[in-house]
């Protein structure tokens, strides 16, 4: 068996166990997840850590550390030391009760609530897309397009920058589009996504439509950077310009809002906007390939906080009461009565 994460260490010299060379143990961890995971093991390493380690080491990486990185950082690191020890042969030191109880301690003591990103209305997505299409380059088409698809698919950034024409069918309804391979779909299934025609300017088929026309993309990736001449690059946008891409043109529809956006809020705010126009649970979850309730309950629950509001009914109903009752008694109450 191969070592998963493979990093060089001047301590395992003369203790690597045999290994057998299996290349599909790395294709069973994501290649996002296996980049991360060497990062946190070259931390560890950069700031004292020895490879293989001992509790006594985790330990006090983790104290060193307890201040001044988030308390998901440091849980991450765990697992990553402890899938290494794992892969490698080598006894797993995370997994002694010292260990557990440090990091529990430095949960409870500096945890702190996870930033999300802010979900992108369809209201504001609409103000975007009303600018947008008064100009008809090639770079704001492209980004009309990325804006518009990537929220109605509810898309993850890193599904968004992969679809290729060949993934699109089209149809008189509008496009179903491929996603081959995603986060949740680990083993390559694929799923679908229908994206249904709208309205002008706020239709996510027309705005792909007339981007792949202008572009002249007739295969390989959809979404790419426009180069001289009205040409396009053969290769796709990275994951991390769509944040900047959003950011930029939020900023100009000035949606208030517009710092707290990123690739996620396309996503998200498909969920909310759904869910406070009606939209079922099973609709909102089908149209963007969620596998977990709670995920999906939680974007709901974000957009109905003041639906059916306990704090609202009992306000509304006591001032219907003192409303009642200073129409039975309207002398008694008149504001020169009232206490003060």
């Amino acid at each position: 068996m191969k070592p998963e994460y493979p990093i060089t260490s001047s301590s395992l010299v003369a203790q690597q166990p045999v290994t057998i060379d299996n290349p599909y143990i790395s294709a069973a961890t994501s290649a996002n997840t296996r980049r991360a995971y060497q990062s946190d093991i070259r931390h560890f390493e950069a700031h004292g850590g020895i490879l293989p380690a001992k509790p006594q080491h985790i330990i006090q990486y983790l104290l060193q550390f307890a201040c001044n990185l988030n308390a998901r950082t440091l849980s991450r690191r765990i697992v990553a030391l402890r899938n290494w020890h794992r892969y490698q042969g080598f006894t797993d030191p995370t997994n002694t009760p010292e260990v557990s109880k440090t990091l529990a301690g430095i949960v409870r003591t500096h945890g702190q609530p996870k930033d999300k990103a802010a979900p992108l209305l369809v209201d504001d997505l609409l103000k975007i897309a009303i600018r947008l299409g008064r100009d008809g380059s090639l770079r704001v088409l492209r980004d009309n397009a990325l804006l518009q698809v990537g929220f109605c698919g509810a898309f993850r950034r890193s599904e968004l920058v992969a679809i290729k024409v060949e993934h699109i069918r089209w149809n008189d309804q509008g496009v179903e589009i491929l996603v081959p391979h995603s986060k949740t779909d680990q083993e390559n299934r694929g799923e679908r996504c229908a994206l249904p025609r709208g309205r002008a300017p706020l239709c996510p088929v027309t705005a792909l439509e007339k981007w792949l026309t202008a572009a002249k993309i007739s295969d390989g990736f959809v979404f790419r950077t426009p180069g001289k001449n009205n040409t396009v690059r053969e290769k796709p946008l990275t994951s991390g310009a769509i944040s900047l891409i959003l950011h930029r043109h939020a900023q100009a529809a000035g949606i208030e809002y517009a710092d707290n956006l990123s690739s996620h809020s396309l996503r998200r705010g498909l969920a909310t906007s759904a869910a406070t126009e009606g939209a079922t649970l099973p609709a909102i979850m089908r149209q963007g390939r969620w596998k977990h309730v709670n995920t999906v309950i939680e974007y709901i629950e974000a957009a109905q906080r003041f639906e059916d509001n306990a704090a609202d009914i009992a306000i509304k109903n006591i001032n219907t009461k003192q409303e009642n009752i200073y129409d039975r008694h309207p002398i008694a109450l008149s504001d020169k009565n009232l206490p003060t």
